[in-house]
């Protein structure tokens, strides 16, 4: 497997890789790494579907990317993902999946046409005393010495994180800023989260700093991600025959570990409620999705809180990890990630409208239309002033089909759900959907004598609690995750965010779709390039941007300099003086 970029190997169909009619593959999960595998076989390696099994505990498909109407509960979404126009592998996978909505097109062409026609940002980034605006003016508020913090960071080696915490490597000029406002709250960062997790992610989205007040960098789908995105790939994968297996809990995997290769021999399986085994040889492809970031997810309901359980029980995806990393050191350390709920959790709830009084309160914070069709708060409005640090959005309406014209659905979240409420004085886990709902009519601005009563009748709200939705986030040093095709493998290999590949970051729909690429490119050694991460991180243009945007778009003499500084900065301009370099930094206002 090799990394590629340009438009020669883009275009380009792989030849039929050697010996595959022989092989088979056994993709364990269903989440969207675990599907994009599938993809990448059927397409790019050529393998008949009939040989590729896809094995499920759950008796659907989807894994985080959820979006469903349970009976007698409502319409649930666990999360929400936005997308970025440099997901390569993403689009390259897409191009190729038909849309299940319109003939003839692909998921990416709809996918680009809606985000042309209807592009996205945020009106309202943050609000505070009940539904006024926050007045961060899209601005970070960065002094010049938290502006160091970040840039020190960002040039840190790895090596120097492993196992260090955010709050280890900046202090109140950063944490107490507008910039952490944005960026915790977008990317459910913890102050105890990784440093190295940070780093990789101002070095990913660099080229999108700018972006971060009012979401102009970001993308949605049209529907919910289940409907927008894992649906076309099930319709795609059904179309050439792919066998799935619902209700299949994977035990374990078991592993011939030789000194130059491994060999997974043996999946160990619960089907219809007895214990089975999968024998396998060389020729038998092993997807292994390990661990699972929505793995002890629990839902609530109007009148019904989420329970906070997250025992790690067998046949999930911790379990699994455990039993497969006790038998080789690398294949990973999995109680990086879930040994500290307490750390790693936070909640979600899906708000439904019933009738007219809430959309008017939505209407006046996003200051759009909610029935529209088109953007609405064009991604998370945060409480700026909330005990439970709560956000929520409404994403272009509707977002399911089967929702009625005159409903809207919406997500809320918060990141710290151990804490009291500012009005319903209870922790955020211990609320019904009923109780989130009246939190979030408070932090909205609805009279406080009509909260109870429009959040009974007007409103069904669903909560979600997720022990382990930020696992991944825990620090950690190398060789926590495995990596995706680990030295010696002959015919394994892990998907999804808990498997390790070079320079891209966790929590995005492209790396799990990467991971899924690059296990199948690399077992079936299909000649064709994988996409290289967008490089933005080694662009002097977007180095520029950042840095500049950082500052609130201060000029570099602006900063606070001795007299010496001074004087070399006044040297160096005389230096460039006339020159493309000068040209350069005056284009990105740096001087």
């Amino acid at each position: 497997m090799y990394y590629s970029s340009g438009n020669y190997e883009a275009f380009a169909r792989p030849e039929k890789p050697e010996g595959v009619d022989r092989k088979s593959a056994y993709i364990i999960g269903s989440g969207l790494a675990a599907l994009a595998a599938a993809c990448f076989l059927v397409r790019d390696g050529q393998m008949n579907g009939k040989r590729v099994h896809i094995l499920e505990k759950d008796p659907i498909p989807g894994g985080a990317c959820d979006g469903y109407k349970y009976d007698n509960v409502g319409y649930v979404m666990r999360g929400g993902r936005e997308m970025d126009n440099h997901f390569e592998c993403m689009w390259d996978l897409f191009r190729s999946i038909p849309s299940i909505e319109t003939e003839g097109v692909s998921v990416l062409d709809e996918y680009y046409w809606l985000n042309k026609h209807d592009p996205n940002y945020s009106l309202m980034r943050a609000t505070v005393n009940r539904g006024e605006d926050a007045h961060t003016d899209g601005k970070f508020g960065l002094s010049d010495k938290g502006a160091m913090e970040i840039m020190h960071l960002f040039f840190t080696p790895d090596e120097q994180l492993y196992d260090k915490r955010i709050e280890e490597v900046f202090d109140n000029e950063v944490l107490n800023s507008n910039f952490w406002l944005y960026w915790r709250t977008m990317f459910a960062f913890e102050n105890w989260h990784s440093a190295l997790e940070m780093k990789l992610y101002l070095k990913r989205f660099i080229h999108h700093v700018g972006g971060l007040p009012d979401f102009r960098a970001l993308r949605f789908t049209k529907y919910n991600q289940y409907e927008s995105m894992i649906l076309p790939m099930i319709k795609y994968l059904e179309a050439h025959d792919v066998q799935f297996h619902y209700k299949v809990k994977v035990l374990n995997v078991i592993f011939d570990i030789q000194k130059e290769r491994k060999i997974a021999k043996r999946i160990d399986v619960i089907r219809e409620g007895a214990e089975d085994a999968i024998d396998l040889t060389e020729n038998d492809l092993v997807f292994i999705t390990n661990g699972g970031c929505v793995e002890n997810s629990s839902i609530g309901s109007q009148n019904e809180p989420a329970s906070f359980d997250w025992e790690i029980r067998e046949g999930g995806g911790w379990d699994m990890w455990r039993k497969i990393a006790a038998q080789d050191s690398s294949f990973g350390n999995p109680d990086k990630f879930c040994s500290n709920p307490e750390q790693s959790n936070w909640m979600s709830a899906t708000v439904t409208t019933l009738d007219g009084r809430i959309p008017p309160y939505v209407q006046k914070i996003c200051k759009r239309d909610p029935f529209s069709g088109r953007v609405v708060t064009g991604g998370i409005v945060t409480v700026k002033d909330s005990n439970w640090l709560m956000s929520w959005t409404f994403n272009r309406q509707p977002q399911f089909h089967s929702q009625p014209k005159d409903q809207l659905v919406g997500w809320i979240y918060a990141l710290f759900s151990d804490k009291p409420g500012n009005y319903i004085k209870k922790p955020m886990r211990d609320c019904t959907g009923k109780e989130i709902c009246m939190e979030w009519l408070y932090h909205i601005g609805v009279p406080e004598n009509e909260i109870e009563d429009m959040a009974e009748h007007s409103a069904n709200t669903v909560p979600v609690m997720m022990p382990y939705v930020t696992a991944f986030f825990m620090p950690r040093r190398k060789g926590d995750r495995p990596a995706v095709v680990p030295e010696g493998s002959v015919n394994f290999a892990f998907l999804g965010q808990f498997a390790e590949t070079v320079r891209d970051t966790i929590f995005t729909t492209e790396y799990s779709i990467r991971t899924g690429m690059e296990a199948v490119y690399t077992l079936l050694n299909i000649d064709r390039g994988v996409p290289e991460v967008w490089g933005s991180t080694y662009d002097v243009r977007d180095l520029l941007n950042a840095t500049v945007q950082l500052r609130d778009g201060k000029k570099l003499t602006d900063m606070n300099m001795g007299m010496a500084e001074r004087m070399k900065i006044k040297e160096i301009g005389k230096t460039i003086a006339g020159t493309d370099i000068e040209k350069l930094l005056k284009k990105y206002g740096v001087i």
